[in-house]
């Protein structure tokens, strides 16, 4: 098995995560203006409408604020979100993470923004409007939970373990026969199994020691950079579902609590 990636935060990156909140915080301001828990469109037209309208108030700011704050850094586009990152800072940003809850009432949506540096994360915020929720992360400094330190679960038998799965995007049919089997399989030897979108909610439960387990696959990278940081950084372990080092490009991804993170990629890794 590869070694953990090691990268650090360097010293200005602590100065750097107060801005990235602020610039984060503002754009979730700006989509908790659009929401309403009353949300429902009536059709594909609608939903598509309000899905882009959202998307382009929210990622205009941050673009405009992250691009300010790191002028070198690179910004990661649909091109760049399954395979690695050429070397140096990149932005990893999900503008509307959890769009679709967004616009059907929902509460379970946030903006997330994640600088990569040399292909690992070293910092990243997350923001959750509803509910005032702003979840942070430097390398090597540990992760938070609106200024409180987040650990992950203690749990070491994967019998009482809680695990979620969900689809990372809609459409992609062939990864349905390995998410079906993979569900089944984990639901032998777990406590129960949740199956959500967005990726970055379970990951949350996992920093914040509520569940223990989460898997995906064919996850694109916007969907996974915040939460990969905030659980390492809690203590806990993410890798591919062999068992490898999680990277950018690495499309399989399951994150644990270290005391059950072995037996769950034993269970994954069984499966062809």
């Amino acid at each position: 098995m590869s070694s953990e990636i090691t990268t650090s935060a360097d010293a200005t990156d602590a100065v750097l995560l107060t801005d990235v909140v602020a610039a984060v915080q503002n754009a979730g301001r700006a989509l908790l203006a659009r929401y309403t828990p009353g949300a429902r469109p009536d059709g594909r037209e609608a939903l598509f409408a309000a899905l882009s309208a959202n998307e382009r108030v929210s990622a205009d700011l941050l673009r405009v604020a992250l691009s300010t704050l790191r002028p070198g850094a690179g910004w990661v586009d649909e091109g760049l979100e399954t395979v690695p990152l050429p070397d140096g800072e990149w932005w990893v940003v999900d503008a509307v993470e959890g769009n679709v809850n967004h616009v059907h009432g929902m509460p379970e949506w946030a903006v997330t923004a994640t600088l990569v540096r040399d292909n690992a994360p070293v910092l990243a915020v997350v923001n959750q409007p509803v509910g005032d929720l702003t979840y942070t992360a430097l390398r090597g400094n540990g992760a938070q939970l609106n200024g409180h330190a987040l650990h992950t679960s203690a749990k070491t038998d994967l019998s009482a373990a809680l695990a979620a799965t969900g689809q990372a995007e809609a459409g992609q049919t062939d990864t349905y026969p390995k998410i079906a089997a993979s569900v089944g399989a984990m639901l032998a030897r777990v406590l129960l199994v949740r199956a959500t979108v967005p990726s970055t909610f379970p990951m949350l439960l996992i920093a914040e020691g509520h569940i223990d387990v989460f898997w995906q696959y064919q996850s694109v990278l916007p969907g996974i950079a915040a939460g990969a940081l905030l659980i390492s950084e809690a203590g806990g372990r993410v890798t591919g579902t062999n068992g490898e080092p999680w990277r950018p490009g690495e499309r399989n991804v399951i994150a644990a609590a270290p005391g059950v993170h072995a037996a769950a990629v034993d269970v994954l890794s069984n499966l062809s």
